[in-house]
């Protein structure tokens, strides 16, 4: 999907026809005033004040329509350059306005764009005319406090898309709609998978049973295959000392990000972010060989990260997450080894969830060694070390891969791989970091084979990021028909008539419980039209219609969601054939 606001030429063209559309506001609401319109990733908004007026369907359409006449007329898009007292005159009837103007820097340079009757305070830059912003759509509408205070006006937002062609619009168009039905949002919602609640707190998931049986099926097939690699799994708090922080180096790079701290006993509590802290402590516990090296430390483990409300989003932005993380110590000479035993992993795990691992990205993410934020740490022998290091790995792997500077964590370079997802542009799930800071400032080390003490290297990586994230990937990636060996309920048991049926049904739930496949039995007094279509909305893999039938030959009857053919087999047979499903993974 489109991003608007890098997109070199969609960016001036929407934000003209943000300008055509608080034009086309003033015309029909003479006494509107404006806040902001910016261009965003999505596309373009405005905010605006229309006093006690409360936008509808019928008010957007309204404004496209004005809007389309504006366009047709055709106005030429003009700048002009003013002086603070000029900007200020101009607009000394307009209280938004001021409030931008006296919040600029005093050596500014003011600018203004005319077209037609309309006059907005902007910075630019425009297309030559209205015209061009032939096709466009206004999307959706909400309100908006004034700066995003919850304590200021409630303002009135119109989002808009426009685009150069009408089937560049119309795709973008058809591609919004897709994403709408892909919504991880809707799906969890229409599955009950898992809820959020203002009462628990933003960022905060609810997961509910079915959500939790995901959950939990995520959890153990990531921890099965870490075993199957020689990963040994720990648990630690979900608090740390500020002094833990400090040591790490984390209290000074990213404590902006964490929750605020809390007193207890005299010490300075917060809670975790991260996990490495944690694993190079218990790292430092005891004394170890290089012949214990590489030591691979695994945890599924909780952090808590500040995120603006605004910001939280279902699964994917939330503020208490659940890693699936991991640090992996070892010497230098091991280094090259170990990360292509991650990469080897990612793409195993990918594979198994059906994704199409020939359509990754893999970017190389640096520091920039002239910024001046104080994001890195200081030290450009360790960053140049660390940077060549992981650059001749990925080259030695033949990996196709492009640099990216100032995408580093503070104490070291990474490879982070974008996934493709069905709708949208590529996202960073699996990261895979390499750290010579952190084992130096918690002082661990290892005997070589000179009986020399040695600092090790550190591999942080994360295979699946958070499962909360992972599985709103997944949830959107599969429409919420989730593969047979991940599905919450994998089979429902539905008995035609429970007087006659209901007792075969209830021995078919055990045969299948015992095998521990997930099943659930139906056996309310509602109509069989009405539970198989139930089935279908919840997204089953299998429904099994138990009549008389299959209770006089022992057999089962059952459907593959979204299919209307009916299958009969044995209890044997489709017990087999389940097994070897999940065995598979559904990939034979």
């Amino acid at each position: 999907m489109v991003n608007f606001k890098e997109d070199k030429d969609l960016m001036p063209l929407n934000h003209s026809c943000a300008h055509v559309m608080a034009q086309a506001v003033k015309h029909l609401y003479p006494d509107a005033k404006f806040w902001v319109g910016p261009v965003v990733e999505e596309g373009f908004y405005y905010d605006m004040d229309l006093g006690d007026k409360v936008l509808t369907e019928s008010d957007i359409e309204a404004i496209s329509k004005e809007m389309k006449k504006i366009i047709k007329d055709g106005k030429r898009i003009v700048r002009h350059e003013l002086t603070r007292q000029e900007a200020l005159d101009m607009f000394k009837d307009d209280p938004y306005k001021i409030d931008l103007i006296n919040n600029m820097d005093e050596d500014t340079n003011i600018s203004c764009y005319t077209q037609g009757d309309y006059t907005d305070l902007c910075r630019g830059p425009h297309v030559e005319s209205v015209k061009e912003c032939k096709f466009f759509k206004l999307i959706k509408f909400s309100g908006a406090y004034w700066k995003g205070d919850a304590n200021n006006k409630m303002l009135q937002r119109v989002y808009g898309v426009c685009f150069r062609t009408e089937e560049d619009l119309n795709a973008h168009l058809t591609e919004l709609e897709e994403a709408k039905e892909r919504d991880h949002r809707k799906i969890g919602k229409d599955l009950g998978l898992f809820m959020v609640s203002d009462l628990i707190g933003k960022g905060m998931p609810l997961y509910l049973p079915n959500g939790y049986v995901l959950w939990r099926t995520l959890q153990n097939y990531i921890t099965d295959k870490e075993i199957k690699y020689g990963y040994k799994h720990v648990h630690t708090p979900d608090v740390g000392t500020k002094q833990l922080y400090l040591t790490s180096g984390h209290w000074d790079h990213y404590k902006e990000n964490m929750f605020p701290a809390m007193e207890v006993d005299g010490e300075t509590y917060v809670l975790r972010p991260m996990n490495c802290p944690h694993h190079m402590v218990i790292y430092g516990n005891d004394i170890h060989s290089y012949k214990e090296l590489p030591l691979r430390i695994a945890e599924i483990a909780n952090d808590f990260r500040y995120e603006a409300a605004g910001a939280c989003k279902g699964l994917e932005r939330v503020r208490a997450m659940t890693q699936n993380d991991s640090h992996i110590f070892c010497r230098p000479e091991q280094v090259e080894e170990e990360f292509k035993s991650v990469v080897n992993l990612i793409m195993e795990v990918y594979k198994d969830f059906n994704v199409d691992v020939n359509k990754f990205q893999f970017r190389l993410s640096l520091r920039d060694k002239f910024s001046k934020t104080n994001k890195y740490y200081d030290d450009d022998e360790m960053w140049d070390k660390a940077e060549n290091a992981l650059r001749n790995v990925l080259k030695d792997m033949n990996l196709d891969f492009f640099e990216a500077k100032d995408e580093a964590a503070f104490y070291g370079p990474k490879l982070d791989v974008l996934v493709k997802p069905a709708v949208g542009p590529a996202v960073t799930i699996p990261t895979v970091q390499l750290d010579f800071l952190l084992p130096k400032n918690f002082e661990l080390s290892y005997i070589d084979e000179d009986g020399q003490k040695k600092t090790p290297v550190v591999i942080h990586r994360a295979i699946l990021g958070s499962i909360d994230r992972f599985m709103a990937f997944l949830l959107e990636e599969t429409k919420g028909n989730l593969p047979t060996w991940v599905a919450p309920v994998q089979v429902k048991v539905l008995p035609v008539n429970n007087e006659y049926h209901l007792e075969y049904a209830k021995e078919i739930q055990q045969l299948l419980l015992d095998n521990n496949i997930r099943v659930e039995l139906d056996d309310r007094d509602e109509k069989l039209g009405y539970k198989l279509r139930e089935t279908q909305i919840k997204k089953i893999p299998y429904t099994l219609v138990i009549g008389d039938k299959e209770r006089d030959a022992k057999t089962i009857s059952y459907r593959r969601f979204s299919s209307q053919d009916t299958t009969t087999v044995s209890k044997e047979e489709f017990v087999e054939l389940l097994l070897n499903e999940i065995k598979n993974k559904g990939n034979k």
